[in-house]
């Protein structure tokens, strides 16, 4: 496993073979992927950590979807990916879609955690409300922000039962730096959504029965509008979906390599 930087990225490369983009969500890195490495064993993982997030250098100015999509675009021209399959989670799978839909010759197939194409409208404020409290409280202000989300975006059995994932969570959220968390809360809460219409590669979503943020309904309904999509759902999981259910992703995962690659 090897880091490097690019243009302020910190990204994580690991293997070889077919290329594979892991796109983290909002409070997360490139660690949230390391519970399905193990499905992965056979490609070169790309996983970098958003601009704002983690590792990366940080950032002054505003952060959108865009600047997201612009940023992995870097990422793979400096790595010469031509071709990738991507992988998502939360807030990176709306940045997986918007990839897709610009960049289609880019992308060859969507695996997608806790899938949205952009948050509803009555999520926004409270949205923006976090990026305040980030901004203004500090530190102090994102271990509260970690701990009402691990309330709010785990399962009960989650929450009672695997008490690493729950500290993971934790320790995700409450180690970026609260100028750059507040930064990517806002580009979430102005995200539009991508065109589903225009996308036509291969794509897996899966997503928790307990999942608030992507409920099973509403995950289903966007596969409705994709030309090849597959939605799977998970039993006594919430939105953290590789941390919760690390084993089931990988199986989720070996099996749709197996009918597309």
């Amino acid at each position: 496993m090897t880091t490097q930087f690019v243009d302020r990225i910190a990204v994580e490369t690991n293997g070889s073979g077919d290329d594979v983009l892991l796109i983290h969500g909002l409070g997360g890195t490139s660690n949230v992927w390391m519970p399905v490495m193990p499905a992965l064993m056979r490609h070169r993982t790309v996983r970098p950590d958003l601009p704002g997030s983690g590792r990366s250098g940080r950032i002054e100015e505003s952060l959108s979807i865009d600047r997201f999509v612009q940023a992995m675009l870097r990422v793979c021209a400096a790595l010469n990916i031509e071709r990738t399959h991507v992988v998502g989670h939360s807030m990176g799978t709306i940045v997986a879609f918007h990839l897709a839909a610009v960049a289609p010759q880019l992308v060859r197939s969507l695996a997608l955690f806790g899938p949205l194409l952009s948050p509803p409208d009555a999520a926004r404020p409270g949205i923006k409300a976090r990026a305040e409290k980030a901004r203004g409280e500090g530190e102090a202000g994102m271990q509260v922000i970690a701990d009402a989300i691990v309330e709010a975006a785990t399962s009960a059995d989650t929450r009672t039962r695997q008490p690493a994932a729950v500290a993971m969570v934790r320790e995700s959220v409450m180690r970026q730096t609260p100028g750059g968390y507040a930064r990517s809360c806002e580009a979430l809460a102005n995200a539009q959504p991508a065109d589903p219409a225009v996308i036509t590669c291969p794509t897996l979503m899966v997503t928790g029965d307990e999942d608030a943020i992507a409920p099973p309904q509403a995950v289903r309904q966007i596969g409705e509008r994709l030309a090849d999509a597959r939605v799977e759902i998970l039993s006594r999981c919430g939105h953290w979906t590789t941390l919760e259910r690390p084993s089931e992703c990988n199986d989720a995962l070996r099996r749709f390599y197996a009918r597309h690659l």
